[in-house]
């Protein structure tokens, strides 16, 4: 069996699977009926018995209603308010040494957070990555509020009062507050409090409840994300990477749930010490509640105009807080890059949000000695050569098995296209005869598929650690490579690629059919055009890749071809 030939079979079934991913998440999903824009019709104000779903047409989320409940709970107020529709609340800025925030006193909502430390692209380093956003197409916003079945509670579209319209943290402190207020004539007042610290993406998040009034007041808070899906030009062409929500539970583990997912049944599920985010390239938002919280979580596709909102959150259990006491709700918030160093310790499982796909026991540990390496040679460019070259090390005894097959179908390439010639159509024949031949020569023509099997998915895993690490995001190599997470602008690397392809294919016996030589002597071609639109940082990767193996192969068919003369 040509063994070079299923390698490059292997490797363009690879690349058009992520073509078609691609050509999903883009042109496959089937649109919703678009939806008119007349107003929603009044709630009445019949009781909605605990067992069902309270119908809303606000974007606040139906809370889960308990048995004191029953009989009791009311449809919430309003229609739907567009997060940039707000017309008597105000902006409060936030500005810390990695973070911009702004928070709109209608809800204390986060509606744009822009990321330092990220450029938007490397042309403009002083225009930050915007990663959450209050204007349509690429909405996406971090809310909370109370919600209470009877008495009086701020939701994320009532307003808040705040001292000063803009915070920094100054030099020499580690942390900033943030503090909102509402307060309602019966009695209860709010206090919502955002507490952000140095050098750090997590946000401590606070609403402490007081009741002055006379009668027990009984309420939960929810923290959810509000967003639509990444518009059509911020989507990454010919690479397929997740936008969506995702939860983690203790006892389910990690879980996508995607827009599609939203729009086909909504999200109920309750646990302890879980988390609710929304994800995409490099970054993600997340709500963290406290670990003995036991969580009502949901997911919402919200009938709005174009384009479409989902949300994902969830609700605390209910409190009663009696007439003079207080009681505090407390959770974080992540809203930042995916950096695997940090996200292990923020909260349980939220590591997993880099996601690696079924091939993450193979690509943490890779990612790990691409880490290392990079502080050794400081220099991600150098780190994926010399993560590269050790793969290889590590299998270079299943490669020299494979490649010893190959020498030795090229050896006896001239008898077996004598056998050919000799048969003719007369496949049967040929084919005894070519066992005989393999046999006589002691060649086994499945000798070297073994080893390549073996190796297909560590270099698939090592693919996904290239494309979903933040940390090689916008990252220099050398010379004209300037960032190795966009295609090389030069197309350089794309073009050894090709280069090398076709030497591989000469170091190896053509196939005998012509149809499969034309075939095969295409793919170098096809597989230039298709690298030129991938990262640099994976085509460096195949170049070296490449090289090792051209290498190695040469070494080995020069050795086998002295034995034989």
């Amino acid at each position: 069996m040509d063994n070079i030939r299923l390698i490059l079979v292997s490797a363009l079934a690879f690349v058009l699977f992520l073509l078609y991913q691609a050509w999903v998440e883009d042109y496959g999903q089937i649109l919703a009926p678009t939806q008119t824009s007349s107003p929603a019709p009044a709630l009445p104000a019949a009781p909605v018995d605990a067992d069902k779903t309270l119908p809303s047409a606000s974007d606040i989320p139906p809370a889960p209603a308990s048995a004191e409940e029953e009989g009791a709970v009311r449809g919430l107020p309003g229609p739907a308010i567009d997060p940039t529709e707000a017309q008597t609340s105000r902006t409060i800025e936030v500005r810390t040494d990695v973070l911009h925030v702004e928070i709109d006193t209608q809800g204390g909502d986060i509606r744009k957070l822009f990321l330092l430390d990220y450029p938007r692209d490397t042309e403009d380093e002083a225009d930050p990555f915007r990663l959450m956003n209050d204007t349509h197409p690429n909405l996406f916003v971090a809310q909370s509020g109370l919600y209470s079945a009877q008495q009086k509670a701020p939701s994320h579209l009532a307003l808040f009062e705040t001292a000063q319209s803009q915070y920094t943290l100054a030099d020499g402190a580690d942390s900033l507050t943030v503090p909102l207020s509402w307060k309602d004539p019966s009695g209860i007042t709010v206090q919502k409090t955002y507490t952000f610290h140095r050098g750090s993406y997590l946000i401590n998040h606070h609403q402490k409840v007081s009741n002055a009034s006379d009668t027990v007041w009984s309420g939960r808070e929810y923290r959810q994300f509000q967003r639509t899906p990444l518009p059509e030009g911020e989507q990454a062409r010919f690479i397929y990477t997740y936008t969506g929500g995702a939860i983690y539970s203790p006892e389910e583990k990690y879980d996508k749930i995607s827009f599609d997912d939203m729009a086909d049944s909504n999200l109920e599920k309750t646990f302890s010490g879980g988390w609710a985010a929304m994800l995409q390239h490099y970054f993600l938002g997340a709500w963290i509640p406290p670990v003995e919280e036991k969580g009502s979580y949901f997911s919402r596709a919200l009938k709005v105009p174009p384009p479409s909102r989902y949300v994902i959150g969830m609700y605390s259990p209910q409190v009663d807080i009696a007439p003079g006491a207080t009681h505090e709700f407390a959770a974080r918030l992540f809203a930042g890059p995916k950096l695997q160093d940090r996200l292990a310790d923020v909260a349980p499982g939220l590591e997993l949000s880099v996601d690696y796909g079924w091939l993450t026991v193979l690509s943490q540990p890779l990612f790990w000695l691409l880490n290392k390496l990079h502080g050794f040679f400081g220099n991600w460019g150098w780190a994926i050569i010399m993560v590269t070259v050790l793969i290889k090390l590590a299998f270079f005894k299943l490669s020299e098995t494979s490649y010893k097959s190959m020498a030795n179908m090229r050896r006896v390439a001239p008898r077996l296209q004598a056998l050919k010639d000799r048969y003719g159509d007369d496949k049967q024949r040929m084919n005894q005869a070519m066992m005989e031949l393999y046999k006589k020569e002691k060649i086994n023509p499945l000798g070297g598929c073994l080893p390549i099997v073996v190796q297909i998915p560590v270099f698939i895993a090592l693919y996904w650690v290239l494309l979903e690490s933040v940390e090689l995001r916008q990252a220099p190599f050398i010379l004209w490579i300037d960032n190795l997470s966009s295609p090389d602008p030069f197309y350089i690397l794309p073009l050894l690629m090709g280069i090398s392809m076709f030497i591989q294919q000469k170091l190896n016996p053509a196939p005998i059919d012509p149809m499969q030589a034309k075939i095969m002597m295409s793919l170098p071609f096809v597989f230039t055009i298709f690298f030129a639109f991938f990262p640099a940082g994976l085509v460096l990767y195949w170049v070296v890749n490449n090289i090792l193996s051209i290498a190695q192969q040469w070494y080995i068919t020069r050795q086998i071809t002295a034995t034989t003369k």
